[in-house]
């Protein structure tokens, strides 16, 4: 079975309401499906992408926190995609939206990669937490906090210099930098930066455990294949089962 799908009431209406979202905003390139279709994108690449330690999970945030600065302050090249390129690449969240309602067409930008990024670094945090095995998410809260805060100051300083700013500058040291301190006072720096999540099976990701051995000379594994492939395949009988 190459293709196999089943579906169920529950997935025929999320597909259903997922085709109004759709065309609303090929219609009318609204704001609001728009941000839906963006956060989406977010949970899913939080989802599908996973880092396996700390050390990396802070080289990745370093090298994006220079990236993201050069490009917004360095040049205008950032600003100048986000505005023009009609995509939900980016979650809008209008400034005028008491005096023009749902009509607002003044917005503030946020990059789906200013989430993702820093998502998948805090989903390694709620993992080391529960490696921990201490009944607490210590380090989840503390970096979910910490990105609030990164996010407001964000909005704050914008507002204050009227200039696009660069999210990743406030939120990768707030991001990095509060789980480190509590991990500075509760003496946990070592096991932080030890802990390897790739040897973990999780949730939803399926891994391959063990690899087949595969012995003898290439002319002997090759007649074994054509053997294999010459051979009909026989349907296998199924015994019914004893309930």
């Amino acid at each position: 079975e190459i293709v196999n799908y089943e579906f169920d009431t529950k997935d025929l209406v999320c597909l259903a309401l997922s085709s109004v979202v759709g065309v609303w905003y090929l219609l009318r390139k609204h704001w609001i499906a728009n941000n839906l279709f963006g956060l989406a994108f977010s949970l899913n690449g939080v989802e599908l992408l996973h880092l396996n330690n700390v050390s990396t999970g802070c080289i990745l945030l370093g090298g994006l926190f220079i990236y993201d600065v050069f490009w917004v302050f360095g040049t205008n090249v950032m600003v100048t995609v986000a505005k023009s390129f009609e995509a939900p690449i980016k979650l809008v969240f209008p400034q005028d939206l008491l005096e023009k309602g749902l009509d607002a067409d003044n917005f503030a930008m946020l990059g789906l990669g200013d989430i993702v990024i820093p998502g998948i670094f805090i989903a390694l945090l709620l993992r080391f937490d529960i490696s921990l095995k201490k009944n607490t998410h210590t380090y989840f809260y503390t970096s979910f906090v910490a990105y609030i805060f990164g996010l407001g100051l964000t909005i704050f300083i914008m507002h204050i210099f009227k200039h696009a700013q660069p999210a990743l500058l406030y939120l990768v040291p707030a991001c990095i930098g509060f789980p480190l301190l509590v991990a500075l006072a509760k003496g946990e720096v070592t096991e932080m930066f030890s802990y390897e999540s790739s040897a973990e099976i999780l949730p939803h990701t399926p891994r391959l455990t063990h690899f087949p051995t595969v012995s003898g000379s290439p002319a002997s594994l090759a007649d074994s294949m054509q053997q294999k492939l010459s051979c009909p395949r026989r349907r296998r009988q199924q015994s019914p089962s004893a309930m």
